[in-house]
């Protein structure tokens, strides 16, 4: 029984680290729950959440799957998102748009990487969260450890709901701590006794003084605790045998809150998703706060400013779909119709719609190479739509060079273009080597001018202040010139073409960590252009960056590493070589642990040397750290996209001919 009243509603994301089991977890969910007959498998490559041909040969995912399942009378939208650090922009678009997650933790494998990088985005956005130890018949498996290390590296917040029955082989089930009947207190029930009575002071006095608390009030304080993510469960099982699979379901219809809804108010919603289908187009899933959408309804796209209509609503699940001709506030579905949206975009009203969260930075940036002439233009439309699917590529086209760069994450993601571009376009192109993306940020405060009053008719006068910021700071800009010297609209038009002028640097890069205050301004009555202050704006931000220079940037990764204590020399000898930071190693028995920073230039292949390094025995988490200043004798420059506004007449001729055909 399918529910539109949002008290009815949940809307899940299951995060993992790539290998953890998220996958077979939902494939077992929708089995248990009737929603699939059989079940299918990663391994076979028949898991309905996989759906890409890539997918299922590779055996990982790498697109987030909206499915949906119902659970005592709860209808429960389920998003599988990608394990693989090389697909975190599509775990950072899910995120937006739930209200709850699951996160899946291997029993054998611990808390890794990709489990810390969503556990501080799921912190950041305050999403409640269940935790999943999965893999508990695994050899190796180690629940208490594993708690531990969640207490440790997580949250002190986190606790059992359940107490685990036998291990690897003999590992049966788990039962429910919160069952009123008797048993002994062990050490799961005493986690769980203690992490609810350090939330309130009366029940941690109650709990010193008489060395428990009734289950009656910890299950009574669960369900708050959880869904103020002040708590967090966490529960066991082995998701390939089906053990743990329904208490899991259980919580998350109980435990996860139901989504902050406006039902009667006005349409606000976000397209976190965008996908292609043969027969319909494009497909929009969105994800709606307020209001209600139907069929053949006119919606208007505020981030685009236009209005669009619907032409079908489609609930998904895996690779079926079900025309149901509503979306009301709290759902997501799929919509189709809307051939101008992209991902990120406002639905009606932006009020209600939660910001984003930037987990996914591109580092490396490559080129595209296809295997013929002819093809050159099949290659530039593919790959036009795979970044309309996902915006990071940041398809960058030079016509005139007939060249194409992308930006990406890691070679995994290279691989699975390739395999994109063939199954779904039938075209072989491949990609050069990767390079690191650098930036640029100013040396210096000074001023740049531009009194572009010449070849007539035009008259536009700009000077701004550029300063360095602080790092991580982005771009932020200002204007103090008033509006008698310069009107608003040209000011908005200078504005909003700032960012784009430091788009490119002197050395080609993108310009950040600066501030930008517009001090000087003129226009004039008969001769200005609007356009004009477009075409001045670039010519104004690049001669102050030539006038005080600029710093190159480099992408920096933090780095956690474990590794056998014998292999700890040649490791910290390599660090040293990468020019790579790090703290006085902790000796762990007979392991070596070590924390630092590396460039990422340096270190790209460092990942493949580390496991023969340390003969397959070690551990190692890389996190984006930011960007820091480059040593004096790093130097890299990009080739500059179209004509440099440094050359300001050839500047000028070559964008008001573009004007002029536009």
């Amino acid at each position: 029984m399918e529910h539109n009243d949002p008290a009815h509603i949940r809307n899940i994301g299951i995060f993992a680290h790539v290998d953890a089991g998220k996958t077979t977890t939902t494939e077992q969910i929708l089995f248990r729950s009737g929603r699939i007959r059989s079940l299918g498998s990663v391994d076979a490559g028949t898991a309905q959440t996989d759906f890409l041909e890539v997918e299922r040969s590779r055996g990982i995912s790498v697109r987030a799957a909206a499915t949906r399942f119902a659970w005592k009378g709860i209808t429960v939208n389920l998003v599988d998102t990608p394990g693989h650090v090389d697909f975190l922009s599509e775990v950072e678009r899910s995120l937006r748009v739930m209200d709850g997650a699951v996160l899946i933790i291997s029993a054998a494998e611990g808390v890794q990487a990709q489990t810390e990088v969503i556990w501080h985005a799921l912190r950041e956005r305050q999403i409640p969260t269940l935790l999943y130890v999965n893999k508990m018949d695994r050899i190796g498996a180690d629940p208490m450890g594993t708690l531990r290390q969640i207490k440790r590296l997580l949250s002190a917040d986190a606790a059992p709901v359940q107490m685990p029955l036998g291990v690897e082989d003999g590992f049966s089930g788990s039962v429910n701590l919160l069952d009123a009947e008797g048993g002994s207190k062990g050490p799961y029930l005493q986690l769980l006794e203690e992490t609810i009575a350090e939330r309130d002071e009366s029940l941690l006095i109650r709990y010193l003084e008489s060395g428990s608390l009734p289950k009656e009030e910890l299950g009574r304080l669960l369900p708050a605790l959880t869904q103020s993510a002040e708590m967090f469960p966490v529960l066991f099982g082995a998701s390939n045998k089906g053990i743990g699979i329904e208490p899991l379901m259980q919580a998350m219809v109980s435990l996860v809150p139901p989504p902050a809804a406006a039902v009667e108010g006005p349409v606000s919603g976000v397209v976190f998703r965008i996908e292609r289908d043969a027969a319909m187009g494009r497909i929009a899933y969105v994800r709606l706060y307020s209001g209600a959408i139907r069929n053949r309804d006119s919606v208007r796209n505020e981030t685009r400013q236009i209005e669009e209509k619907v032409t079908q609503i489609r609930k998904i699940d895996g690779q079926k779909a079900e025309d149901v001709g509503l979306l009301a506030a709290g759902d997501i579905a799929a919509v189709c119709g809307w051939n101008q949206a992209r991902i990120g975009d406002i639905i009606g009203c932006a009020d209600d719609v939660p910001g984003e969260t930037r987990l996914a930075v591109p580092l490396l940036t490559v080129q595209v190479r296809w295997r013929s002439e002819a093809e050159y233009p099949a290659v530039v439309a593919a790959l036009h739509e795979l970044a309309d699917e996902d915006p990071l590529l940041d398809l960058q086209w030079l016509q005139e060079q007939r060249e194409l760069h992308l930006k990406v994450m890691g070679p995994i993601q290279i691989e699975v273009l390739t395999h994109v571009l063939r199954d779904r376009y039938g075209l072989a192109a491949d990609f050069g080597q990767p390079s690191v993306i650098y930036k640029e940020t100013p040396a210096q405060m000074g001023e740049g001018f531009i009194a572009y009053t010449m070849p007539k008719p035009c008259w536009a006068i700009l000077r701004f202040k550029i300063e360095p910021g602080e790092r991580g700071s982005g771009l932020v800009y200002s204007s103090v010139v008033r509006p008698e010297r310069l009107l608003g609209s040209y000011q908005n038009e200078v504005a909003r073409r700032v960012p784009e002028a430091l788009q490119q640097g002197l050395f080609g890069w993108e310009v950040t960590d600066l501030k930008v205050t517009l001090i000087e301004g003129e226009h004039h009555v008969w001769h200005t252009h609007p356009l004009d202050f477009a075409v001045a704006t670039p010519m104004g931000i690049m001669d102050g960056l030539s006038n005080i220079g600029v710093k190159l940037l480099e992408p920096m990764l933090s780095f956690r590493l474990s590794a056998p204590e014998e292999t700890g020399g040649k490791l910290m000898n390599e660090l040293v070589q990468m020019r790579g930071e790090f703290d006085t190693p902790v000796v762990r028995g007979d392991r070596m642990e070590l924390e630092g920073t590396l460039p990422v230039a340096t270190s790209l292949d460092f990942p493949a040397r580390f496991g023969s390094l340390t003969k397959g025995r070690g551990a190692l988490a890389t996190f984006f750290a930011g960007y820091r200043e480059c040593p004096p004798d790093v130097h890299a420059e990009r080739e500059r996209r179209g004509v440099n506004p440094l050359d300001q007449s050839k500047y000028i001729l070559s964008v008001r001919k573009a004007l002029a055909g536009s």
